[in-house]
């Protein structure tokens, strides 16, 4: 197996010229993380190994879109994540829930998503705006930082920190 020394900005470009060594390169790199993050959100083994294809997919046809700011990773973990939600919401059946069975005991964050997904949290969540809820999932749920966040909704930085503090503001109020 030959290593690829580019940095993932540059197989991202060279993508953009057709080159297809680049796209293994990149999935060599970022299948193992990805694979794992994504099936903290799925127990579908199946569904997960789908997703990261249509996600090496969509980097391949998409890399004309990435402007070469921020993070290769997190541009990925956008499309991969979003590719994932799009499942979710298209297939509401029992076989796709939160993995349980990775772990006896649960998570911090397992628990932390369980009760934005079913308790008072995630009734606050669904009452604030659209515009709002993305950034709280984004920075929150997902780990970006505010600048990924940004790239991956398609706003400025700044208003990512600004929707941050209007929905803090709109979730204490629906909490309180």
């Amino acid at each position: 197996m030959d290593v690829d020394p580019r940095a993932d900005g540059e197989l991202v470009a060279a993508l953009r010229r057709g080159d297809r060594h680049a796209l293994e390169t990149l999935y060599r790199r970022h299948t193992g993380w990805l694979v794992h993050r994504l099936s903290r959100r799925c127990a579908d083994p199946g569904l997960v190994d789908e997703v990261v294809q249509d996600t090496f997919l969509a980097v391949w046809r998409g890399a004309g879109r990435y402007r070469g700011s921020g993070d290769v990773a997190a541009w990925i973990w956008g499309i991969a994540i979003r590719r994932l939600i799009d499942r979710f919401r298209g297939q509401r059946s029992a076989a796709l829930h939160i993995n349980e069975s990775a772990q006896t005991e649960p998570s911090a964050e397992d628990r932390v998503l369980v009760g934005v997904e079913y308790g008072d949290l995630g009734g606050a969540l669904g009452r604030i705006s659209p515009e709002l809820r993305a950034v709280v999932q984004a920075t929150v749920l997902d780990g970006l930082t505010t600048r990924e966040a940004a790239r991956l909704l398609g706003i400025p930085a700044g208003t990512v920190k600004t929707r941050m503090m209007r929905a803090r503001a709109a979730l204490r109020e629906e909490l309180a």
